[in-house]
């Protein structure tokens, strides 16, 4: 991209693996904005499961197997909690344990999240840029038939079994967009933004949620590009395609261009959507988008860049769709 900046908006896993990809073609030159509207309180921390899961991701210390946590992990904390009674439902291992609280020591002693966050890229070697999308804080609140739960209760504690009905982010009003982000997007010199194939729902609407930053995106004036969650009809993880079956929506890539309405100029696709692709609102490019090595994620993290690159030199760029998403 000509040496200049790139913007990811990025939630966990899957977003995870795009942004690993990414940074290693752009390094220093990728600034990540990250999910916070997964964060909560358990056992007197301060947990952020998708930050912590891009740091893990970038700094090569995830756990392949899990795609969450740290690799190498031992769970000698939670078997000794179990004994005394405590709770157990949210996993923390021992090696992940030490992030949580040096994370809730230093907001105690009245840093901000980015600031935690910068240093903790730092000292894990991580070239590319993490930000999370506010230092206020913003909850997904998940409504279902057995009332509003909280994220991590309906995600972890219930595996997602609740139908679900609506999603609200509670504080999102009385957020604001951190300085950090706000000057990401004004320095002038990003090149593309790219919306990483984390669920729309619970990942990246949140981070649009955030008072500002949907005008943030439009000013930046990039290429903005989606990478599809769906393949075939299907998520390859987490709770996307259930989550649309509850909320009366088509698991289709055509629902993400509708969802994504007004935000982004192209839509990546897999190569098995490839007959669908040319009935998308949107330029689109079929590849393939499913990561399962680290080659994959730097192939699919090229494409993405050359695809925003030939959307930049195109002599009659597609313009958004009307309205805002």
């Amino acid at each position: 991209m000509r040496g200049k900046r790139v913007i990811a908006l990025c939630g966990g896993i899957g977003g995870a693996k795009l942004a690993r990809g990414l940074s290693e073609l752009l390094g220093p030159n990728l600034t990540v904005v990250v999910n916070t509207g997964d964060d909560f309180e358990h056992l007197g921390l301060t947990i952020s499961p998708d930050v912590d899961t891009v740091l893990y991701t970038l700094a090569d210390l995830s756990d392949p197997e899990r795609g969450w946590g740290r690799a190498n992990e031992t769970w000698n904390f939670m078997s000794s909690l179990a004994e005394v009674g405590g709770e157990t439902w949210f996993q923390l291992g021992d090696r992940d344990l030490a992030l949580h609280i040096e994370r809730t020591r230093r907001l105690r002693d009245g840093q901000s999240l980015t600031r935690i966050v910068t240093d903790i890229a730092r000292r894990f070697g991580i070239s590319a840029r993490i930000l999370p999308m506010s230092d206020d804080a913003v909850r997904t609140i998940v409504m279902t038939d057995e009332g509003p739960l909280p994220f991590q209760r309906y995600f972890v504690g219930l595996r997602c079994a609740p139908a679900v009905r609506a999603i609200r982010f509670e504080g999102a009003n009385s957020a604001r967009v951190s300085p950090e982000v706000s000057a990401s997007f004004e320095q002038g010199d990003v090149e593309a933004i790219v919306v990483c194939p984390s669920n729309p729902y619970l990942s990246v609407d949140p981070i649009l949620a955030v008072p500002g930053m949907r005008q943030l995106l439009r000013r930046a004036g990039a290429p903005i590009v989606a990478v599809s969650p769906i393949i075939g009809g299907a998520a390859i993880k987490g709770p996307t395609t259930k989550i649309m079956a509850e909320l009366k929506i088509d698991a289709a890539n055509a629902s993400i261009v509708c969802h994504y309405d007004g935000i982004i100029d192209g839509m990546i696709v897999d190569r098995i959507d490839a007959a669908d692709a040319a009935a998308l609102p949107v330029a689109t490019l079929a590849t393939a988008t499913l990561m399962r090595t680290p080659e994959d994620r730097v192939n699919l993290a090229r494409d993405v860049l050359d695809f925003a690159r030939r959307l930049t030199a195109s002599s009659e760029p597609v313009p958004r769709q009307r309205g805002l998403g």
